[in-house]
């Protein structure tokens, strides 16, 4: 097998399962500069590898995807259904989620058809990943054409972008993009404000990224009345910092409430001990994950958690308790008491509960849809056991032609998917706050 790199000393590796040899720093193998140089070497060429490797999964993604098609083309899939689930499996296969799949097979596509010139830069190591990418993202909006030509201008294989940073290639990449079709350009940036949106992320230390894209006047006006509001606070003797009267302005004032928590439901899961006893065992917050055992109790106490000033008034919550029974030895959801009579309220709930994020591996997107795991036409029963919370994306693939889905009994509740090649990929609900996994 040919390798790649071999004219460094100390490292070899080859595109299979082969380790990759680092030289230790030991005694007496040179001095200290030459050991250094040796080390520099190798963390160049591992660079260069992980460009061509990529390189590589770009070629294989794309011809996977012509296989798929024409293999859903002689089942008789309809033209403008084929290729549907082939990003869902290239996610699986390089354990990513699924939307991160469907954008590495577009960038695949893109290097491989459309930029030769890019994909070449990419396999000598002279672009890593990130870069390629933001070429391709920058000429996005031009025809196949204008695409291949900017490509051939740029030509990063010939060293147009050595020494350059990410700002400098999106700049040049614009630059050539509004030269070869300026309206397309145009047009783009006319289209990007229907892109508006906010999303929200989890932060280390039970915090989260609240972002909005926004026009840029929009932006920048929203910016400033917060600034305008923090500067008024702190010259009135506010203690806060300008960030963090920034920051519980913008709460207040889209929540109309100082907390921003009044009357919404956080569905925050703890044990018994943790909350009446003071256990340290951590909680578990929907739509965030791990949060401390305190921080749950200051929550549910005061309605305030680390708010790092007393500016904020303390907020009057309704708190709404509902016990969930567990397995004492599994930790498997076992059920929950609820008034609601309806079932599928109650149903949704308890299995929203269970799985937390979408049941897709690697996928942690928010529930939207609780689907049946044998689907209902082919016989499968609206139980817990044949139910499993999924985001819409996810759901809409399990649907295309040749996936399937059952559930696996094991000690937690276990679903088994399997891709029209025949892999498969088990999804484990997670264990709720209070399990403790035994050891054998």
């Amino acid at each position: 097998m040919e390798r790649i790199g071999e004219r460094h000393t100390g490292t070899a590796v080859a595109l299979g399962r082969a380790p990759v040899v680092v030289d230790s720093v030991q005694p007496g193998r040179g001095t200290a500069s030459t050991v250094s140089g040796g080390l520099i070497e190798q963390l160049r060429a591992l660079e260069e590898m992980k460009s061509a490797i990529t390189a590589l999964q770009a070629r294989v993604a794309v011809a996977f995807d012509l296989a798929q098609r024409q293999e859903q083309a002689e089942a008789g899939v309809p033209s403008s259904e084929r290729g549907q689930g082939v990003g869902a499996q290239v996610a699986l296969a390089r354990r990513e989620s699924p939307n991160r799949g469907s954008r590495l097979l577009g960038l695949a596509k893109a290097l491989v058809i459309e930029m030769p010139h890019t994909l070449a830069a990419l396999q000598s190591g002279q672009l890593n990943e990130w870069r390629a990418t933001l070429l391709v993202k920058e000429t996005a909006c031009l025809s196949v054409e204008d695409r291949a030509a900017v490509d051939e201008e740029l030509a990063p294989d010939t060293g147009t972008f050595a020494g350059k940073g990410d700002k400098a290639i999106v700049a040049a990449a614009k630059a050539a993009a509004y030269r070869r079709d300026p309206r397309s350009v145009a047009g783009r940036a006319s289209r990007a404000a229907t892109e508006r949106t906010v999303s929200l992320r989890p932060a280390p230390d039970t915090m989260t990224y609240l972002t909005a894209l926004l026009p840029v006047a929009q932006g920048v006006a929203v910016y400033a009345a917060l600034t305008r509001a923090a500067d008024s606070a702190r010259s009135s003797g506010d203690g806060r910092n300008r960030g963090q009267a920034m920051a519980d302005t913008l709460v207040e004032r889209i929540t109309g409430t100082p907390g921003g928590i009044t009357g919404v439901n956080l569905d925050l899961v703890m044990t018994d001990r943790t909350l009446f006893q003071g256990d340290s065992e951590p909680a578990r917050l929907k739509g965030y994950g791990i949060v401390p055992a305190e921080w749950g109790r200051e929550l549910l106490g005061t309605g305030q958690t680390g708010q790092g000033h007393a500016a904020v008034p303390k907020t009057e919550l309704t708190v709404w308790l509902r016990r969930l029974y567990t397995a004492p030895t599994t930790g498997e959801l076992l059920a929950a008491d609820s008034k609601a009579r309806v079932f599928a309220g109650g149903l949704r709930r308890f299995i929203e509960t269970r799985d937390d994020t979408c049941r897709t591996p690697y996928c942690d997107a928010p529930i939207r849809h609780i689907d049946h795991v044998v689907p209902w036409r082919s016989g499968g029963q609206t139980n817990l056991a044949n139910g499993a919370g999924l985001c819409e994306a996810c759901n809409h693939t399990k649907e295309s032609p040749r996936w399937s889905t059952r559930a696996v009994h094991a000690d937690v509740h276990t679903v088994e998917i399997r891709t029209p090649t025949g892999h498969t990929y088990q999804s484990k609900a997670p264990r709720l706050p209070g399990h403790q996994p035994s050891r054998t």
